[in-house]
C-alpha cells in the first residue's frame, strides 16, 4: 500500500478553512475597533458615502484617502463606503447637473444636447464640461451637507447598540 504525503483530508481541509474564517473575522473586529467610537465611525462612513456620490467620475477615492489621513479616520471603513456609493454615484450624474444648472444664475438654463457637445471644438468642450462639473459639485455640495450631518447621527444611534463598538466609546 502507497502512503500519499502532503494531501489533506477533506476533514482537515475543513477544520483549516474554519480556523481561516475565524482568523479573518477576529482581524476584521480588530481593524473596525481600532479605538473608533460608534460616533466617530458614523462620521467616517458617512463622509465615504457622501464623498462616494461626488458627481466626478475618479476622484472620491482619493479624496477619501487624504480625508481619513487628515482627520485620523479609518482608511478602509470610508473606502467601503464610498465603493458602496459607487452605483448612486453614477446614477446622480444627470439630476446633479440639472439642479446645478437651476441653482446658477449664469449656468447654460437649457438641456444638454449631447450631440452638439461632441461636435464642439475641443476647447469649448472642455470648458462647457467643467463647467457642468462645476455646477454638479455645487448641487452634490448643497445636499451632501445635510446628508452627512443626517447619517451620522442615525448611524451613530444605531452603531451604539453594536456591542464590540459600545466598548471603544469611553475612549473617543
Amino acid at each position: 500500500m502507497v502512503k500519499l504525503t502532503g494531501c489533506v483530508s477533506r476533514t482537515d481541509s475543513m477544520s483549516m478553512m474554519k480556523k481561516s474564517i475565524a482568523l479573518i473575522q477576529r482581524k476584521v473586529v480588530v481593524w473596525m475597533r481600532q479605538g473608533i467610537s460608534p460616533q466617530r465611525l458614523a462620521l467616517t462612513l458617512s463622509l465615504g458615502f457622501a464623498i462616494g456620490c461626488i458627481p466626478v467620475v475618479g476622484i472620491p477615492t482619493l479624496i477619501c484617502s487624504a480625508l481619513a489621513l487628515a482627520l485620523q479616520l479609518n482608511l478602509p471603513a470610508i473606502q467601503a463606503a464610498n465603493y458602496v456609493a459607487m452605483p448612486l454615484q453614477l446614477l446622480l450624474i444627470v439630476p446633479f447637473v440639472h439642479l446645478g444648472g437651476r441653482l446658477v444664475a449664469f449656468g447654460s438654463g437649457h438641456a444638454i444636447e449631447a450631440g452638439a457637445l461632441l461636435h464642439a471644438p475641443p476647447l469649448d468642450m472642455i470648458s462647457r464640461m467643467g463647467g457642468l462639473a462645476g455646477e454638479a459639485l455645487l448641487a452634490w455640495l448643497l445636499i451632501a451637507v445635510p446628508a452627512v450631518a443626517l447619517m451620522t447621527a442615525t448611524l451613530t444611534v444605531l452603531l451604539r447598540r453594536v456591542p464590540a463598538l459600545a466598548a471603544a466609546e469611553a475612549g473617543d
